[in-house]
């Protein structure tokens, strides 16, 4: 029975089980290419699935393969792609590109132009190639428009929106069903250094926007909602780096207590887990904001949500709370570090050791 296999991985020691993970991320990147390959030659006898009741290769790939609509539409669009600059396949096979990363390129590229974009695209997140394929053909910005929206009928089905929306294959456009699913809000590249966000809001944060138009009517004449959205952007994040990095704009006053009692604000207070603000904020700086941790083969971890301050040195051990000594950790690496130092189970009471944040 496939639960088996449940079994077997769990059984695998730590070094089998990635080992184990990479070779079958590898077959799989094979056999997706194989798929897509075949599918390309199957775009190209369309009787094939036609003479099987089958108006579109689409309808065969959701219906008899039982891919879902949104592997259907990557492998039709890579599968076209393939066709007509085969050297795609290779990018596939290796990694450096994957099949939702040549849906998004294919419309744009050309017989003069594929061997750029392609080695441009080479080993990049799908937000680097929605910025490329933004470059590629930019977008003017859109207009302005503050609307509201109509109540939801309670039987009334959500309508569906990508984030970020793209164009879809052509068999999907034609044949595939609206499917409810959950709102997301958009953030999407629409020309080198421009983009389009779109959310909702309710009616307090709608009324606070009116306000904040007429309040700014002479910095922003026209009330423009992005301008004033950077406005309060750029407030909030000095706000946020204050509190969570310790940011400042200038350095600190210092205020004396008492005289002759005054200590330098700058150094850290021994025999305290406190990590002074200054600390906290070259400490950002210096690990630009991304968690710190690297692995012995020299990879950094990529993190930058969930960032807490990290002792190197255990706070339980001695380690004080200095710029040499704290360091940026994603929760995840933090208490990773903590169960190096403390076991499994240790680390679970005297996490704070590590200056868990």
């Amino acid at each position: 029975m496939n639960t088996n296999m449940l079994t077997l991985a769990s059984r695998l020691s730590d070094h089998d089980l990635l080992a184990r993970i990479g070779v079958l991320a590898g077959k799989e990147r094979e056999a997706s290419v194989e798929l897509v390959a075949h599918l390309a030659a199957l775009d190209t006898r369309p009787s094939l699935f036609a003479g099987q009741s089958y108006g579109s290769l689409f309808g065969y790939c959701t219906q008899v393969l039982l891919l879902s609509e949104d592997a259907a539409c990557n492998g039709i669009e890579a599968a076209r792609a393939c066709r007509d600059f085969p050297v795609i396949l290779d990018h596939l096979v290796s990694g450096a590109m994957s099949l939702t990363s040549v849906r998004l390129l294919r419309r744009h590229l050309t017989q003069e132009n594929h061997d750029a974009v392609l080695a441009r695209a080479c080993g990049k997140s799908r937000r680097e190639i929605e910025a490329l394929v933004a470059e590629l053909a930019p977008r003017p910005d859109v207009p302005t428009s503050v609307r509201k929206l109509p109540n939801p009928s309670p039987t009334a089905l959500p309508i569906p929106m990508a984030t970020p929306p793209t164009e879809p294959c052509e068999a999907a456009t034609m044949e595939a069903p609206l499917l409810p699913h959950r709102r997301r809000p958009i953030i999407q590249t629409t020309s080198p250094e421009r983009y389009r966000v779109q959310f909702t809001i309710g009616k307090e944060s709608h009324d606070k926007l009116r306000r904040l138009q007429a309040l700014l009517r002479r910095e922003i004449p026209d009330g423009d909602p992005g301008a004033i959205f950077d406005r309060a952007l750029t407030l909030l994040l000095e706000k946020v780096e204050k509190t969570k990095l310790g940011r400042t704009t200038g350095p600190r006053r210092r205020r004396p207590i008492r005289p002759g009692t005054d200590k330098d604000v700058r150094e850290p207070v021994l025999g305290s887990r406190h990590v002074p603000r200054e600390v906290k904020d070259a400490v950002s700086r210096r690990d630009a904001d991304q968690c710190a941790y690297v692995s012995r083969a020299g990879k950094r971890c990529t993190e930058r949500t969930f960032l807490e301050f990290h002792h190197v040195r255990p706070y339980a051990k001695g380690g004080p709370a200095t710029v040499e000594n704290i360091s940026l950790r994603c929760r995840r690496h933090n208490q990773y570090e903590a169960e190096l130092v403390f076991g499994p189970h240790g680390a679970s009471v005297v996490g704070e050791a590590f200056g868990f944040s």
